[in-house]
């Protein structure tokens, strides 16, 4: 399943929908955890790449020693602003577009590079591994993480299988292709010995995604994701129509007060 050029640009209101509603439903439970890892490291220069709007930046940063260097990347501008406006004043961080494929840095810079969930979206995987690799010094460490198969986040696919009965022609499957779309560990094994990393390892983690009502995941998902373009692109004006039925399914599911279901991802760290 190819991923679309459209998979990727995340602009107009998506930035603070996506902050607002999907960042605390599951990315807040991974990023403390990619936080702990990063710095048990104890790095001294760190890149982060396809940060969002700073949720493992916001972890990470506090954990960092004070004469530590932090370069906070992504792809999109849009994104970056928003990760700068929501982080206080650190002469350590260092915000910067860049491409994850092509990273303006030079070669052994940095001890640790680091990626929440930004890998499903490289265009092409090996590529970017290989530049990570470039830029970190011998020694140093690469630390990211992507999403298992959808089926074992339970949200997720809850909305996935609810556009599907509203548009049966043509299902909406954003979630499942891109996001989830990455989740086989041989390949992403592969895919980084490819790239020249050596030692790999590879830690399937379960977490809890908790929302205060099923409006929550419905609108995180419909609106502060791409699914939403896919939505409009279908039908004009469906999309307020769509995010109502998910909520429907979800609370007939899960319950009509504060709901919780599965999220897993894979945590990977490789080393250079």
């Amino acid at each position: 399943m190819a991923m679309l050029e459209t998979d990727k640009v995340f602009a107009g209101s998506i930035p603070e929908n996506y902050d607002r509603h999907m960042v605390p439903l599951i990315f807040e439970p991974f990023a403390a955890d990619l936080a702990r890892r990063a710095a048990s490291l104890s790095p001294a220069a760190v890149l982060e790449t396809a940060a969002g709007t700073g949720v493992v930046t916001r972890a990470l940063a506090p954990n960092l020693s004070a004469g530590a260097r932090y370069v906070v990347t992504d792809l999109n501008q849009p994104m970056l602003d928003y990760a700068a406006s929501r982080q206080g004043p650190d002469s350590r961080i260092e915000w910067r577009q860049a491409d994850a494929l092509t990273l303006p840095f030079e070669d052994a810079t940095f001890d640790l590079v680091c990626c929440q969930f930004g890998a499903m979206f490289f265009p092409d995987r090996p590529s970017a591994y290989r530049e990570a690799r470039r830029v970190l010094k011998p020694g140093g460490h690469f630390l990211f993480s992507v999403w298992d198969r959808i089926e074992e986040n339970v949200f997720a696919d809850d909305v996935t299988n609810a556009l599907a009965r509203i548009f049966p022609d043509d299902p909406p499957r954003f979630l499942a292709r891109t996001p989830h779309g990455y989740h086989d560990t041989a390949q992403i094994r592969s895919d980084l010995e490819a790239a020249g990393f050596a030692r790999v390892a590879i830690d399937t983690r379960a977490e809890q995604s908790r929302a205060a009502s099923p409006r929550v995941p419905a609108v995180a998902y419909c609106k502060g994701t791409l699914l939403r373009n896919e939505i409009e692109t279908r039908e004009a004006g469906k999309l307020d129509a769509a995010t109502d039925y998910a909520e429907s399914v979800i609370a007939d599911k899960h319950g009509s007060g504060e709901v919780a279901a599965k999220i897993q991802a894979h945590i990977i760290l490789a080393a250079a």
